[in-house]
């Protein structure tokens, strides 16, 4: 789920994401029999340019900021690459050689895509989705600051109104209100894997007040810090009884 958009996709289809997205998800099929298993590929902008470059394809900057994120179809072709991604684990001693070939091929059929222009874009030196992303890894690092659009527009060299359109046609969120989804994303795992209680995860993710960290906790994940975590932990205990 990214902001109100949902998206559902299945073994024969595949997501990709073309910069760093406050997405939360949640597996909804999976037994002891038949268990949830992904493959997650990071690909960096060079190695998106080296291919767009060497296959002649466009690298111009077209029209207004796509999502960047979409989910597609898997055709036979990327079936087979990735099926012999896989079974190189079979034979660990080839892959140092082959690993990094049939990766490159994977790339290069998602590049074949007509829907992939956000990853594209994500390696056009000067493009709006590349200017976004800068200013998402500024916000990354400093996300528990107050948020500066002055700032964040001299990053992406726009205006603030600009700024505000393409991150928005990017992310589906305001600057701000991607910021907050970060802050309660990361109070939320400081609150289950690390213990911390309700009012130190919120100072430490940047809310001075505790009633408004629980107000925009609740909307965000629909119960308060404590009520949600108490949630999660009853659903493994739970899962360790079965």
């Amino acid at each position: 789920m990214l902001a109100q958009d949902s998206y559902t996709y299945d073994p024969a289809h595949y997501l990709v994401v073309s910069l760093s997205l406050p997405i939360s998800g949640e597996i909804i099929q999976a037994t002891p029999e038949s268990p949830y298993l992904c493959l997650r590929l990071d690909f960096d902008p060079k190695q998106i340019f080296d291919i767009i470059k060497e296959s002649d394809q466009t690298t111009e900057e077209k029209g207004d900021s796509k999502r960047g994120l979409y989910i597609s179809k898997m055709d036979t072709f990327l079936i087979d690459a990735v099926l012999r991604l896989v079974n190189l684990l079979d034979t660990p001693k080839d892959i140092p050689i082959l690993a990094p070939l049939v990766i490159r091929e994977i790339l290069y059929r998602i590049l074949q895509d007509e829907q992939a222009d956000p990853i594209k874009k994500i390696a056009m030196i000067g493009s709006h989705t590349q200017r976004i992303a800068k200013v998402i890894n500024l916000i990354k690092h400093d996300f528990a600051k107050p948020l500066r659009i002055e700032k964040l527009a001299l990053t992406a060299n726009m205006s603030s109104s600009s700024l505000h359109y393409h991150f928005k046609q990017v992310t589906r969120l305001s600057p701000l209100q991607y910021q907050k989804q970060l802050r309660l994303q990361e109070a939320r795992r400081l609150m289950l894997s690390k213990a911390v209680d309700a009012a130190d995860a919120g100072f430490q993710v940047g809310y001075e007040s505790p009633s408004q960290f629980s107000r925009e906790y609740s909307r965000m994940f629909g119960l308060p810090p404590i009520s949600d975590i108490k949630r999660f932990l009853s659903y493994e205990e739970a899962e360790h009884e079965n």
